[in-house]
């Protein structure tokens, strides 16, 4: 077989030498335009779990990049005055050039034709070749040669960052977050080998025009930073490798492979640096190249293979570098934080890391953590300190015991709107369960207000009554508090309960729907009324009615519900309101109606109990509702009253395709609770306690809203009491037989 590789990176000679070693009779070329010894970029980074993969792929190279490695187990951060620590991480760095060279030299042991100074033009150019492989870089000329075929989707960043080394060599990897006359900038340092670091500075855009490094040589750059973290390089100054500023680039690519060529490495995609997994995916980007070419008949058999191979395991993690991109780029949001909340968001930014790891790697940091979290969150002095989802919440006079809530779950069980002893059984038993707050399914405060004739409803004085005998269970066997979620189903009404079918009109006795346009939920839904004055009047007096019966039958709490595209949310998306008067265009103006319903509630709700509202974080289609106005939209209930966001997104029309996945709805959450300075409840695929404690300590939400875990689990907090070795949650006393106990002493 005859084989050209295109670049002489890390994924290139590294597939080069794997394919010769398992095919030695394989003519394998690596063309690279670049002079021998030339590279740009200073240390690559490696974890243990990349080292395992190393051992078995070449034992050879395997011990003389371990061999080479600088070693820490530490991370540590620099912020407002203070140095952080964080032990139990495994890393490895090394140089990139004794990286090449390692690579170089196994490849020209085994045979393979190295080639430096070479610009191969395209494939083309390589006609006679059975494999063309693509490690040209995030700049890849095989790449666009072919974008018809490849796909590419690239997304620019916006941080401006430039890749810097130091003689100060580190004995952690270094994070140091600066406040300057400018900004904010951030670095990423690690060591790579017993005499220098990496030293990447970053920062947003609008810093970075404002320092003048926008126009700034390479040798103006360096003395800027060289000034800016002067203690922490303690006199050893900065060095540049032709180095620039740049925004990182991530690339995804919809197919690596086309005809007899294939991408690698950062051809076919990149990871962030700062989870620092680019080398490492390339690297076994060449590994599973290699195998699948290896075992395959043909080479089309063995890129289709690779590929399929191959692809989750990117995805997966581009997914949590994107996370943690993310999180850099909106370093600002967390600049007032103190050191504690903001070092664990800094550690646990791309979701891979968690608080149970943290304890697991170093159980003196966490239990710092945890005592900080619990003295600023009334168990000061507690000891041990409980853990963060097991500390109370205060909304004006409602104290939560614990930070765990039961989501609004629609139960379609209820007739003609009334609660019945389902609805006691499934709210009692997750009160009693240990949950610190229940919510109510959607309750809807008109019989035309309904999705599903099983919907339940607060609009009738005898479902007041109901209401009250599950809120009097609730107060009287559960330290649990509980709240009921108004609403009105707009243009989503009047449907078949979900499992005879979703979203799908009733055969027959329909009710007239209403909306802000006429505009139905499908082609196959009916057509709702465009609301006139008069019908925003009735809406209005139909939520201060029910507001007045969820009091009088004890709710501790309300939730207004402007989400999930019923009546409310429909008014504040683009998508959904397509008026021309007061109520429709801006913002402010789509937001006019659901304001009028909330201070409407709010003047009939008593002052000292709390209102929160669900509130979409995003349409997740362009030209929707997106986090932005989200905020805004919760900076303006803030100053009407209201005390809590309970942020989700999605379902506003039948179009719009959430990115579904682990707590993937946190993020709209962070930025609502840390831009709009209001306290948020967080929902969206969150499981457990230890992604509970993660988000509460990292600063994202106040409370976790938790759905199908409280379906599978009634008991889920009780549980994660003992799970956790607390003894402090509440269990009820005909359970007291099942209550773990602490151990004697």
């Amino acid at each position: 077989m005859k084989i050209d590789v295109i670049g002489g990176g890390p994924a290139g000679l590294y597939f080069a030498l794997l394919m010769k070693k398992a095919r030695p009779s394989s003519e394998i070329t690596v063309h690279e335009r670049n002079p021998e010894g030339v590279t740009w970029g200073w240390g690559v980074v490696f974890s243990d779990e990349t080292l395992e993969n190393f051992q078995s792929a070449d034992a050879g190279t395997y011990e003389a990049i371990t061999g080479s490695f600088a070693r820490w187990q530490s991370i540590d951060t620099h912020f407002k005055g203070r140095v952080i620590r964080s032990g139990g991480h495994a890393f490895c760095g090394l140089k990139r050039v004794r990286l090449l060279d390692i690579l170089e030299a196994r490849c020209r042991s085994l045979g393979v034709d190295l080639r430096f100074g070479v610009e191969i033009e395209g494939p083309s150019s390589l006609r006679d070749a059975d494999l063309v492989v693509a490690a040209d870089g995030v700049n890849s000329r095989v790449r666009t040669l072919h974008a018809e075929y490849f796909k590419p989707d690239i997304e620019v960043g916006r941080s401006p960052y430039i890749w810097l080394a130091t003689r100060r060599v580190f004995d952690a990897f270094t994070f140091i977050i600066r406040e300057s006359r400018h900004g904010l900038f951030q670095v990423h340092a690690y060591p790579f080998d017993a005499e220098m670091s990496t030293f990447i500075v970053e920062t947003d855009e609008a810093t970075w025009r404002r320092a003048g490094l926008d126009t700034a040589t390479e040798e103006e750059s360096i003395a800027y930073c060289e000034r800016l973290f002067a203690p922490e390089l303690e006199g050893k100054g900065l060095l540049g490798n032709k180095s620039a500023w740049l925004n990182f680039r991530r690339v995804k690519c919809a197919t690596w492979r086309y005809g007899n060529q294939v991408l690698i490495g950062d051809a076919a995609h990149t990871a962030h640096f700062s989870i620092g997994s680019g080398t490492k995916l390339a690297m076994e980007d060449a590994i599973a190249l290699a195998r699948a070419l290896d075992s395959s008949g043909t080479v089309e058999e063995g890129l289709s293979r690779y590929e399929t191979d191959r692809r989750v395991d990117v995805l997966k993690k581009q997914r949590a570098a994107e996370v943690s991109q993310r999180w850099f780029e909106n370093i600002r949001r967390y600049a007032g934080f103190e050191p504690e909340p903001f070092v664990a968001g800094l550690l646990t930014r791309s979701r891979k890391v968690t608080h149970d790891n943290l304890r697991i790697r170093d159980a003196g940091y966490m239990l710092r953590v945890d005592r900080w979290f619990a003295d600023r969150n009334g168990r000061a002095g507690v000891e041990p300190p409980p853990p963060p989802m097991f500390t109370p919440f205060r909304l004006r006079s409602l104290e939560l015991p614990n930070r765990v809530v039961v989501s609004p779950m629609c139960m379609y069980s209820a007739v003609d709107g009334m609660p019945n002893d389902w609805h006691l059984v499934h709210l009692g038993s997750r009160a009693v369960g240990g949950a610190g707050l229940v919510i109510t399914e959607m309750t809807d405060v008109s019989p035309e207000g309904r999705i599903t004739p099983g919907c339940a409803g607060i609009y009738r004085p005898e479902h007041a009554a109901a209401w009250r005998r599950i809120v009097e269970f609730v107060h009287g066997n559960s330290s649990a508090r509980i709240g009921m979620q108004l609403a009105h189903a707009g243009r989503k009404g009047s449907t078949k309960v979900p499992w005879e079918g979703d979203d799908e009109p009733l055969p027959s006795g329909n009710w007239p729907l209403l909306a802000p346009s006429p505009i139905p939920w499908s082609p196959r839904n009916q057509v709702p009324k465009e609301m006139d004055g008069a019908d925003m009047k009735k809406v209005v007096a139909d939520f201060v009615r029910a507001a007045g019966w969820a009091e009088e039958a004890g709710f501790d709490m309300l939730e207004l519900h402007f989400a999930h595209g019923y009546l409310l949310a429909s008014f504040i998306s683009p998508l959904t309101n397509r008026r021309a008067d007061a109520y429709g265009g801006s913002l402010e103006n789509r937001m006019r109606f659901p304001l009028e319903v909330f201070d409407a509630v709010r003047a009939a709700w008593p002052a000292a109990k709390p209102m929160s509202v669900r509130l979409s974080g995003t349409d997740w289609l362009d030209g929707g509702f997106d986090p932005e106005q989200a905020t805004a939209a919760a900076s303006m209930l803030k100053s009407h009253g209201c005390d809590v966001i309970d942020v989700s997104s999605g379902f506003t029309t039948p179009e719009s395709i959430p990115a579904f996945g682990s707590m993937f709805q946190v993020r709209f959450s962070d930025q609502i609770r840390n831009e709009a300075g209001i306290p948020t409840m967080t929902v969206g695929n969150v499981q457990s306690w230890d992604q509970i404690n993660t988000i509460l300590v990292s600063g994202h939400a106040d409370l976790c809203v938790l759905a199908r875990p409280h379906l599978a689990d009634p008991y889920f907090t009780l549980h994660a009491a003992a799970q956790q070795k607390y003894y402090g949650a509440k269990w009820p006393n005909p359970y007291l037989l099942a209550a773990p106990r602490a151990p004697k002493g």
